[in-house]
C-alpha cells in the first residue's frame, strides 16, 4: 500500500473534514473557502510572524505546511528560520551544523547580501532562510546596536519584491529576535494547542504584540489564533477550541489542524505533508488555511 493510500487510516475519530455550512470544530458553521486566483505578478511580500512563547504548539509544521499550501496555489513564498534550533531548515533536509552563513551572519554582519543566504527547497515557490544554533548568540550580540529591535527588517528588505508571503518561525520566547519579527511583519499567526495551559499564554502574547503595534509597529495585526493538535474524540480538546472562540471570537480561524502521526512522519521525509501524503486530512487542512488565510486579506 503507498503511503498516500495509507493516510486515510491513520485519522483521528472526530477529526474527519467538516462539510461547508455545517459547525466545525469551533462551533460555527464552516465557510466555503474558494481557491483564489492565481496572481498576475509577484510582490511585494505580506510578513506573517509564526509566534507563541509555549513551544511544542506547531509553529514549525504550521510555517512548513502553510508555506507548502500557499506555494501550490501559485504564491511565491519565503521561509524564515529564527529559531536557534533550526527545525524549520532540518523540515527541509538542510545540514544547519554544515552552514556558513545563515540569518544569524545576515543579523550580525554588514555587506552580507541576503540574496547569498537563501536557499531554493525541492517545494516549488519556496525558499528558505536558514538558522542553526549560531543563532542563539544574537540576542546578546544585538543589545548594544542602534535600533537593534529593526535590523531582522532591513535584512528582508532587498527581497520583498521577490515574494509573496514571507512566513518567520520564531523561537518559544518573547525576547529580542521575537520583537525582531514582530517589527518586522505585518501580521501574527498565533498557534495554539488544544489544551488549557497553552492558552495562559495567549493574553500574555496579545500584550506583547499590543506593545509592539504601539510602540514599534503600528501596521501589526493579528491575523489569526489556529487551533493545533486537536483531538475531536477528548472532551478536553473541545471545551478548550470553545473557551478560545469565546475568548476571542473572530480571532480563531475556522480551521483547526488536528493531531496525527502524518505530520512527525513528513518531518522525518524533509517534506511538507502537502506533498508527503497529499490527500490526507491534515494536508487538506492546511489548504483550507491557506484559503482562509487569502480570504481574510493575510496574504495575497
Amino acid at each position: 500500500m503507498n503511503r498516500e493510500a495509507h493516510a486515510t487510516y491513520d485519522r483521528l475519530p472526530g477529526t474527519e473534514t467538516t462539510g461547508v455550512g455545517q459547525d466545525g470544530p469551533t462551533g460555527r458553521p464552516l465557510p466555503d473557502f474558494l481557491a483564489p486566483a492565481p496572481l498576475t505578478n509577484h510582490g511585494p511580500a505580506r510578513i506573517i510572524a509564526m509566534c507563541n512563547q509555549k513551544g511544542g504548539v506547531g509553529k514549525t509544521t504550521t510555517t512548513i505546511n502553510l508555506g507548502a499550501a500557499l506555494a501550490e496555489y501559485g504564491r511565491k513564498v519565503l521561509l524564515v528560520d529564527f529559531d536557534p534550533q533550526g527545525a524549520l531548515s532540518v523540515g527541509f533536509g538542510v545540514r544547519t551544523h554544515e552552514l556558513d552563513q545563515t540569518v544569524y551572519t545576515l543579523l550580525v554582519e554588514r555587506g552580507v547580501d541576503v540574496r547569498d543566504v537563501i536557499r531554493s527547497t525541492s517545494v516549488p515557490n519556496i525558499d528558505l532562510l536558514p538558522a542553526n544554533i549560531d543563532l542563539s548568540a544574537a540576542e546578546v550580540q544585538l543589545v548594544g546596536e542602534v535600533a537593534r529591535e529593526q535590523i531582522l527588517a532591513r535584512v528582508l528588505r532587498p527581497v520583498l519584491d521577490d515574494y509573496d508571503v514571507v512566513l518567520i518561525d520564531c523561537q518559544p520566547s518573547l525576547g529580542l529576535l521575537t520583537v525582531n519579527a514582530l517589527t518586522a511583519a505585518h501580521g501574527v499567526l498565533i498557534p495554539l494547542e488544544c489544551e488549557f495551559f497553552a492558552m495562559r499564554g495567549v493574553a500574555l502574547l496579545i500584550e506583547t504584540i499590543d506593545k509592539i503595534t504601539d510602540r514599534l509597529n503600528p501596521r501589526l495585526q493579528i491575523d489569526g489564533i489556529l487551533p493545533t493538535m486537536y483531538d475531536g474524540r477528548t472532551l478536553h480538546s473541545r471545551e478548550v477550541v470553545r473557551s478560545v472562540v469565546d475568548h476571542f471570537d473572530e480571532l480563531v480561524f475556522h480551521t483547526v489542524i488536528s493531531r496525527t502521526i502524518k505530520f512527525p512522519d513528513a518531518t522525518l521525509a524533509a517534506e511538507p505533508i502537502t506533498s508527503y501524503a497529499s490527500t490526507h486530512a491534515g494536508a487538506e487542512a492546511y489548504r483550507q488555511l491557506a484559503r482562509e488565510l487569502i480570504s481574510r486579506g493575510g496574504s495575497p
